[in-house]
């Protein structure tokens, strides 16, 4: 039985397909998509990978900082659920991570140190191609109910849609040329991040909350807003009254 309600699954498809317009910003759907699939399923955190042409792994998007890290150190190790779920084409779950050291030897005490305790991964694919992964985290040993794992399957397959679709038909890019510029705008939020936390004093995680609902509020792509903050810190907003 599934633990997803209906009324809010339908709500997100809507949204999904919203934010494929003709100002469409990958990061930032890549990253509600994120927050979305982790706010349905009540998992503590998500976060996503997508890969290059050469079928190296890069982090996009992730709800929570702590993955954000993780999502680094299976890139690194080359080890791990999201790694693994991208190789195979198929969802890869740990129901418990204190049963998967032998399985991940790095990455499983790595989770676990992080606060997380299972992880269900799921990829990015439409028919035979994978373009990259998305993970699961939870806070408790508990596997996912397979209704659960179908319906965040058939999400993030739509998404999928979604990526290719926006490459193919409206910009005609190629995956490697979107996801260098994905990249680029991923880095430099990164940066924006990094000079609002030390500016307002804040986490990291806090200071990615208040540049993106004042980009919300506002109307303003992420990636721009970001860059800006970057070039010119005398610029930034004052998010507190906004």
């Amino acid at each position: 039985m599934s633990a997803i309600a209906s009324e809010r699954l339908s709500e997100v498809f809507v949204e999904l397909a919203d934010t494929l317009v003709d100002d469409f910003d990958l990061v930032e759907f890549l990253q509600m998509l994120t927050s979305r699939v982790s706010e349905l399923t009540g998992a503590r955190a998500a976060g996503l990978m997508l890969a290059d042409a050469e079928d190296r792994l890069h982090f996009m998007a992730a709800s929570d900082e702590r993955v954000h890290l993780l999502d680094l150190f299976q890139i690194q190790t080359d080890e791990g659920p999201c790694r693994d779920c991208f190789r195979q084409g198929a969802a890869v779950s740990a129901a418990d991570l204190r049963r998967a050291e032998t399985r991940w030897p790095r990455f499983a005490p790595a989770a676990l140190q992080a606060g997380f305790a299972s992880v269900q991964a799921f990829p990015l694919r439409l028919r035979q191609q994978v373009i990259g992964s998305v993970g699961l985290f939870g806070a408790s040993a508990v596997a996912m109910a397979p209704a659960d794992v179908r319906v965040v399957q058939a999400l993030v397959d739509v998404a999928t849609i979604g990526i290719l679709q926006e490459r193919q038909v409206r910009r005609g890019q190629v995956l490697t040329e979107q996801l260098q510029g994905a990249l680029n705008s991923r880095i430099v939020i990164e940066q924006a991040k990094g000079v609002i936390a030390q500016a307002r004093a804040v986490t990291i995680d806090e200071a990615f909350t208040m540049l993106r609902t004042y980009c919300r509020t506002h109307h303003l792509r992420l990636s721009e807003t970001a860059r800006l903050i970057v070039s010119d810190p005398a610029q930034m907003p004052n998010f507190e009254t906004d």
